[in-house]
């Protein structure tokens, strides 16, 4: 475990987690009824945060019902009036804007600059509700039958669940709970158990001081130990906004079929950064060394694979090392460290398991660092064997391979031999040279002469194949969160057959 004497390593007061180390249901604050604690811990120091005693299944249902109570009441809310709840919370996050990067650099081991980057995309979702909640049109549509109206309304699902993940918690609930609530739903929230305070009640705190009327939102902090699956079975929620493994994905999306709910999700990631043979090799350096080693690695959207054209192979790869050799490891409090810690030390085993099976395997580590408790040093890998499994997983950690392919035919199927299809990038001299390959890319997102990891409010995001569900953002979050009722009047009187 790194060592907490450093003053850079000062968490918030104790304080400030504990006052936030509830359930928040129906507008209250209250410890849960479970058994047992969820201890929320610093990945870099090991100093325990908060202790939070689960919410049981019980408290599922009345949260739920909380929702449900509260929801009709907020959908014929005029949306001009949901909307100044979003407008105040914009001003509160940036009003504590400090506290709550401190708070970030605290629970997840986030790096100053990755507190920064979470905290302004936050601000632009929120941004994004404000617009939301004014943005849903219905249609009227022609009939075959003489004198027939066919009114199509936009309404609220009604109450939606949310399951965020812990490596952007703060910026991924309020991604979904949002949306959903300036639409007119009600929600309720259950944060990843390493992030209760930034993923559950801090999003649930600012809203609360927003002006969000009680019941409309309720964060549950627990673990599927104790509940199961009621947060999916529960018969209240229509639609279920996951973010996560896919995995877990897999689960949730079987179980919401088998319950008739609308499951979005956005799942993991395989991305392929493509260096071709006319790119700038010093920017498609600067943008793969970003896309791999941003957050150590836990991005969804991280480049896991960087695949370079054979004919720049050998400078590539010395530039690329160079540079990640340049990284600072070390305290996320500190402003001048790269990287922090992962969530947790199994987490580092995990990786550290995936780097000695591939070195195992065949391949060559041109750069391999330490592991000290939560703390991964970079490794950069070569030489893999084309059926080696690192390819066509998910590493969720600071480690980058280098993979060389001969000709555009080669880049494109090695950059589809993977179960995942989230984001990537293409990195060339020919804007359309890139997006004629962009094109023939199985992912949902991918970037010309850029990075792998982008996210913004109006243009759709998600996923193909294991990586995921549907799309939010944008016009993506009104297909999420809202349906479509039929309406028809008959002006006159209808003839009928018998």
């Amino acid at each position: 475990m790194a060592s907490s004497s450093s003053s850079s390593s000062a968490s918030p007061s104790s304080d400030y987690f504990t006052e936030l180390a509830h359930q928040y249901i129906d507008g209250e604050w209250k410890p849960g009824s479970g058994s047992w604690d969820i201890i929320d811990f610093n990945p870099y120091t090991g100093e325990k945060l908060a202790a939070i005693t689960v919410a049981t299944a019980a408290e599922v249902d009345r949260a739920y019902r909380a929702a449900e109570r509260a929801q009709a009441a907020w959908a014929e809310t005029n949306p001009y009036t949901r909307r100044l709840v979003f407008e105040r919370a914009l001003r509160i996050v940036e009003e504590r804007e400090e506290e709550i990067a401190e708070a970030i650099v605290a629970e997840l081991g986030g790096t100053r600059l990755k507190a920064a980057f979470e905290l302004h995309l936050a601000k632009e979702f929120l941004r994004e509700a404000i617009q939301l909640a004014l943005r849903p049109e219905g249609s009227i549509l022609p009939s075959p039958v003489d004198g027939k109206e066919n009114r199509v309304y936009r309404l609220p699902v009604g109450v939606v669940g949310v399951i965020s993940p812990f490596n952007f918690p703060f910026l991924l609930s309020i991604k979904s709970v949002a949306p959903a609530l300036a639409l007119g739903n009600a929600v309720v929230l259950k944060p990843h158990q390493n992030t209760p305070v930034c993923g559950g009640t801090l999003v649930a705190k600012v809203l609360e001081d927003a002006g969000l009327p009680a019941g409309l939102l309720n964060v549950v902090v627990t673990d599927i130990a104790e509940i199961g699956d009621t947060l999916l079975t529960h018969p209240v929620p229509k639609v279920i906004s996951f973010t996560g493994s896919d995995r877990t994905g897999r689960h949730v999306a079987t179980v919401c079929a088998q319950n008739f709910k609308h499951a979005v999700l956005e799942l993991g990631g395989n991305s392929a950064l493509i260096v071709l043979d006319d790119a700038d090799v010093d920017y498609a350096v600067d943008a793969a060394v970003f896309s791999r080693f941003v957050h150590q690695g836990q991005v969804c959207m991280a480049a896991n694979r960087i695949l370079v054209d054979r004919t720049l192979e050998a400078e590539f790869t010395e530039k690329f090392v160079a540079k990640v050799k340049t990284l600072r490891v070390g305290d996320p409090a500190d402003p001048a460290t790269h990287i922090g810690p992962l969530i947790n030390s199994q987490q580092a085993e995990a990786v550290s398991a995936v780097v000695e099976q591939t070195v195992a395997g065949g391949a060559t580590a041109l750069l391999r660092g330490p592991v000290e408790g939560s703390l991964v040093s970079p490794t950069v890998l070569t030489g893999i064997a084309a059926d080696a499994p690192v390819l066509s997983q998910e590493i969720f950690g600071p480690v980058a391979l280098i993979v060389p392919f001969d000709g555009e035919d080669e880049a494109v199927r090695i950059a589809n031999d993977t179960p995942y299809g989230l984001s990537g990038a293409v990195h060339t001299g020919d804007t359309e040279r890139g997006v004629r390959i962009a094109k023939r890319i199985h992912t949902g997102m991918i970037h010309i002469n850029d990075g792998t990891v982008h996210d913004e409010p109006i243009v759709p995001f998600g996923g193909e194949k294991h990586s995921g569900i549907g799309r939010l953002n944008g016009e993506a979050m009104i297909e999420a969160f809202t349906t479509r009722k039929w309406i028809s009047i008959q002006h006159g009187r209808s003839r009928f057959p018998f």
